[in-house]
């Protein structure tokens, strides 16, 4: 099996783009900021951050639990898990910060984009959208190939999914200490 960089960075950039042009916006939608809005009410921001690296956990956790069979299967349900929680965790911190839970797709990507250090500020454009999607499948990558040897695989997956959420909690809690001025392009 021959290894390409320059087809890996092709595949990269053409899963970015499918992620940036509906994968994102899919995973808004699906996520109730109510039941967010609640869940920080109940448990507190700490809490709540803390339950979902656990749930990310969980999953980088089970895709690297039987080698390369659960890697194959798993990791897309690991992706979207994380991508999820990650989400959860930017809305769970934005309603803490502003006291309002419901929030628009784009006022949300611009922070997120922000939480990864792409341009903050400027317009939610496609190619933003893009940058946080590569971004996001290049540090899902690096970590793929840890998870193909069973157990040690899942304490690799589970940890580093954990530590991935709480490294973003604590980037976007910085965004939000300070006031962010987002343009939105239409």
């Amino acid at each position: 099996m021959k290894f390409s960089l320059q087809k890996t960075r092709s595949n990269i950039k053409l899963y970015s783009q499918n992620l940036a042009n509906d994968g994102f916006k899919q995973i808004f939608n699906h996520i109730d900021q109510l039941n967010i809005k609640k869940g920080v009410d109940k448990m507190g921001l700490d809490k709540f951050i803390n339950q979902c690296a656990y749930l990310a956990a969980t999953s980088g956790a089970i895709s690297g639990s039987g080698g390369v069979l659960t890697v194959i299967v798993g990791m897309p349900v690991d992706f979207i898990n994380i991508i999820t929680q990650q989400f959860r965790v930017t809305m769970a911190v934005m309603y803490y910060h502003r006291g309002s839970y419901n929030v628009t797709f784009e006022e949300f990507m611009g922070l997120v984009a922000a939480s990864f250090k792409i341009e903050a500020g400027v317009a939610v454009t496609k190619t933003m959208l893009e940058s946080v999607a590569e971004k996001l499948l290049l540090t899902f990558g690096v970590r793929t190939a840890e998870r193909l040897i069973p157990v040690v695989g899942a304490v690799i997956g589970g940890t580093t999914n954990y530590i991935f959420v709480k490294r973003m909690a604590e980037q976007v809690r910085k965004l939000n200490q300070q006031p962010l001025v987002i343009n939105i392009d239409k």
